[in-house]
């Protein structure tokens, strides 16, 4: 298991006197109000700001830099195109082609995954929004089966002692009794199901959580970010999108983030700091699914408000 996270956010904007025009087009677009005019010249006069980049990104004369921002991403596996892709300028139709083609992904070939992929998947996901900008997300790399497995033994234990507990329709009616249903919900929509996945597992090593994926990426975050969940799914449907057009099945592995949530100790065995939180698990393989075709989608009736 291999945990990568991105460093504390850099300092603020360094300004070339020398190249700055004045034209203030960087204070029209600075979110914190951290710039302003000075002799005709843009400073960076407040002590707040996102390390957005958005100043250096409109400045025409290449006068603004951010220390410690790197500037233009590199990849291990493609060579990126880091021109600036304006407004309308986009392939809509192909960017709709990738999001219907894109599916979850049950069956993987053995074919092992390089590392240097999983990193750059996760360097994808980090292209993604965050409020405030504060990118405090986390991701840990599964990149072996054997990293998938002890994830998912750890996952199975948890199950096996809930459905232990759900078991029991004394304890189950009880806690009805106060107002607490969740575990009378679990008996009556998972146990079963559980049990049989279980049972295969144990005695057939048939794999129904990750699906005999040889690897996997976590996508968590550090507390103090404003919305973290949103800022990691966000980041998580970067690398979900990305490991399509780089030849991979993925699929989201909803149970193992329930797991996780409840029992602390799968984050220590993986290494993951106690308080960090987990919002997202993907399979990741090489996919043994012969799609030929798009599928539907349900259809959606959008609510206006013109008030």
């Amino acid at each position: 298991m291999t945990d990568y996270h991105l460093h504390s956010r850099p300092q603020g904007p360094t300004i070339d006197q020398e190249k700055c025009t004045g034209c203030s087009l960087c204070l029209t677009v600075c979110p914190d109000e951290t710039l302003s005019l000075l002799r005709g010249k843009a400073v960076a006069s407040g002590d707040r700001c996102l390390a957005c980049g958005h100043c250096r990104a409109v400045c025409p004369t290449q006068a603004i830099t951010l220390p410690g921002l790197e500037q233009d991403l590199s990849f291990h596996t493609f060579i990126p195109d880091n021109r600036y892709l304006p407004p309308g300028e986009g392939d809509t139709p192909q960017l709709i082609r990738l999001m219907l083609s894109r599916r979850s992904c049950r069956n993987y070939t053995d074919r092992a995954l390089d590392s240097q992929l999983l990193e750059d998947l996760v360097r994808i996901g980090t292209t993604a929004p965050s409020g405030t900008n504060s990118q405090g997300w986390t991701f840990t790399l599964l990149p072996q089966r054997a990293a998938v497995e002890s994830l998912g033994n750890l996952v199975a234990a948890y199950f096996a002692r809930l459905n232990r507990l759900a078991a029991n329709p004394l304890l189950r009616g009880v806690l009805q009794l106060v107002g607490r249903p969740a575990l009378a919900n679990y008996y009556h929509r998972y146990h079963q199901t559980i049990a049989q996945g279980l049972r295969e597992w144990k005695e057939q090593g048939h794999d129904r959580l990750f699906h005999g994926a040889p690897a996997a990426i976590i996508v968590g975050s550090h507390p103090g970010a404003s919305c973290p969940k949103e800022d990691a799914l966000l980041a998580t449907q970067n690398i979900l999108l990305a490991a399509h057009t780089l030849g991979l099945g993925s699929c989201l592995i909803g149970f193992a983030v329930a797991a996780m949530a409840k029992a602390p100790n799968i984050q220590h065995a993986l290494g993951i700091p106690a308080e960090e939180s987990i919002h997202a698990v993907i399979a990741l393989g090489y996919p043994a699914e012969p799609y030929q075709r798009l599928t539907g989608r349900k259809p959606i009736t959008p609510r206006y408000f013109s008030g």
